[in-house]
């Protein structure tokens, strides 16, 4: 089923189904077949989701994100604890692989998610067109 009218779609709850890797539609379909790939439509509500145009966004805040995260932090760390180089750039790099991991997948939902809510690229059109 797929919302063909005007009725605004709000933005708040949609972003957070999307940060839930959730349909931005129902919230309870899962988003994601994979780990970054999107489903065609929602198992659970219909809604068509291979509309999405999030392409190489979620990558560019993600890396925004953990390096506005992990620069502060690592001159902190540097600063008052001086560790080792080896032992400073192996934690970190775990770090930041870890954190972009997690971020990832959650953005891209958040990106789907305001891209169906403002029926961007198709979201929302009469399945005729």
């Amino acid at each position: 089923m797929t919302d063909t009218d005007e009725t605004e779609r709000p933005i708040k709850p949609a972003m957070l189904r999307g940060w839930r890797r959730r349909c931005p539609n129902c919230g309870s379909g899962p988003l994601l077949t994979g780990y970054l790939k999107v489903r065609e439509s929602c198992a659970v509500c219909g809604e068509e989701l291979h509309h999405h145009r999030a392409d190489d966004g979620p990558a560019y805040v993600t890396i925004i994100i953990v390096g506005h995260l992990m620069a502060p932090l690592l001159l902190w760390v540097f600063t008052k604890y001086q560790p080792d180089p080896w032992i400073l750039s192996t934690s970190f790099a775990i770090g930041c692989v870890a954190l972009s991991l997690y971020l990832l997948p959650r953005l891209k939902g958040v990106f789907v998610a305001i891209q169906w809510a403002k029926r961007m690229h198709g979201f929302g059109l009469p399945e005729h067109v």
